[in-house]
């Protein structure tokens, strides 16, 4: 017999809101948590530097369908910068490669420069990103001491706001959308006013549909396991797609759908994806619209 025996593992469907700790990979704790609850799958939905804190969706079984929409969707962070500053990796876990003088704080300057970064605007990816180029990941380059240009992406910060501010930092909270490098804009802002920044906090509060003040700590996962609770932490699979309109289907559209058929509707639809309930309430998926008076399955789930 083996000394070390086999983990029994389990189908297990459902969303963790984790408050991922400082100082771990998003990998490593994504792995630690599907060893916790012994489960067969289960990824995340959008990975946070291990610098990083706050809420790390990690979704089980049929949750892990909708990881893409997740990934998506608008997300807010709270970050501060130290002005005066510049790191090689936009953080503090990297070297200082420059310095400058810091000009004299107030509202106005900050607010003012910040004003400038909302909308629709462009930003330059940063080295240590895991982009690619010609095969390579940016930060395998950044690595090797070898910096190569990137071009410029769009992205939208839909609100931006000063939390607070001493004589060398501030603190503010972005809400953003996909593709944004909140170290970057933290670098942008600095330069805006005169000087060099860098990333000391950065804590994520929302990966929309998911908001919380209270997320699940790895303590209070590891307390509810003791007390064999742990599964009443998850949320329910379809809310990953909460934001989305609901449809609801009689009892041979749901066989219809389950088969992968399309259905028509005598009126047209205005979105674009829709949450799919069957007659009973049972969540089936998600559906797109095909034609605009026709949805076709596009994400189905099956849950035991």
């Amino acid at each position: 017999m083996s000394k070390t025996a086999k983990i029994k593992r389990r189908p297990l469907d459902g969303v963790l809101l984790l408050d991922k700790p400082k100082g771990v990979s998003s990998n490593n704790i994504l792995q630690k948590v599907k060893y916790l609850y012994r489960a067969v799958k289960a990824g995340h939905a959008g990975t946070l530097d291990p610098m990083a804190t706050g809420l790390l969706p990690i979704c089980f079984g049929e949750a892990s369908k909708f990881n893409h929409q997740l990934l998506n969707n608008r997300k807010t962070y709270r970050f501060t910068c130290r002005l005066g500053e510049a790191t090689h990796t936009g953080d503090a876990e990297g070297e200082v490669i420059a310095t400058a003088m810091i000009p004299e704080l107030s509202t106005a300057l900050l607010e003012t420069a910040m004003v400038n970064f909302t909308g629709d605007i462009q930003q330059i990816p940063p080295m240590v990103s895991a982009l690619h180029h010609e095969g390579k990941r940016l930060y395998e380059l950044a690595r090797e001491g070898i910096e190569v240009a990137r071009p410029a992406r769009d992205i939208t910060i839909y609100a931006l706001t000063l939390i607070e501010f001493d004589d060398h930092s501030f603190t503010a909270e972005v809400t953003c959308s996909k593709g944004t490098y909140v170290r970057v804009l933290a670098e942008d802002i600095a330069k805006s006013i005169g000087t060099l920044g860098h990333l000391t906090m950065l804590r994520r509060t929302e990966v929309a549909p998911y908001f919380a003040p209270t997320l699940i700590t790895m303590e209070d996962l590891e307390a509810a396991l003791l007390e064999n609770r742990a599964d009443e932490l998850l949320l329910p699979v379809d809310s990953a797609i909460a934001d989305y309109p609901i449809l609801i289907f009689n009892e041979e559209e749901t066989a219809r759908l389950k088969n992968g058929q399309k259905i028509a509707f005598p009126h047209a639809l205005d979105e674009q994806f829709y949450r799919l309930y069957a007659y009973d309430q049972t969540f089936l998926g998600l559906g797109e619209r095909h034609l605009p008076h026709v949805i076709k399955p596009s994400r189905l789930i099956q849950i035991q």
